[in-house]
């Protein structure tokens, strides 16, 4: 395993035990809606009183939905990563989930817990600061490192904001490219 790994894997671990820490209500508090962690116009749009249905205006689903695939290019991933940095600035989980999807399933499988736990955790573990610079945050095309046409690292050294970042605190990540779009997978 390799030591980018490692430090993902013991991250994770610190934000498990931080979201196990938060109580019984914790289990029941992944699956309500939280209307600070998505956009307000998205919500005022959504009718209360009707299920999740196709007409729901939330979160990009990880299947294809008919439209133009996104592009199988770097700039591509670049793209799809930023839409990550930005979310977890402003904290939208399901966002987040959705280009993490991925990488979270594999970390639950080895007993971490579900995506919006673990990420709910680490938003309380970013910095008031990090997070306005996460919301404006670029990537350096020079920085990656292209492994494969499907798959792309995205080195934290990448990462150009007004707020610095070590690997401890965001980390490198891998993209790969699944269903037509990119996806964080390590």
């Amino acid at each position: 395993m390799s030591a980018r790994t490692m430090v993902s894997v013991a991250v994770t671990a610190c934000v498990a035990l931080v979201a196990c820490a938060c109580g019984p209500d914790a289990a029941k508090e992944d699956t309500d809606p939280k209307p600070s962690q998505s956009s307000a116009s998205t919500r005022a749009e959504e009718p209360s009183a009707t299920p999740s249905g196709p007409g729901r205006p939330a979160k990009p689903s990880a299947e294809p939905t008919g439209a133009r695939p996104a592009p199988r290019t770097k700039q591509g991933a670049i793209r799809r990563y930023e839409q990550y940095l930005h979310a977890l600035g402003r904290e939208d989980i399901d966002m987040v989930c959705e280009v993490a999807g991925p990488a979270a399933k594999k970390a639950q499988d080895q007993g971490l817990g579900p995506c919006t736990s673990t990420y709910t955790a680490v938003f309380q573990m970013i910095s008031p600061a990090q997070k306005k610079a996460l919301k404006t945050a670029t990537v350096d095309p020079q920085r990656i490192a292209v492994r494969t046409p499907d798959k792309i690292e995205m080195p934290v050294a990448a990462v150009r904001a007004s707020a610095t970042f070590s690997e401890s605190d965001l980390g490198s990540y891998t993209l790969e490219y699944l269903r037509n779009e990119w996806y964080i997978t390590d």
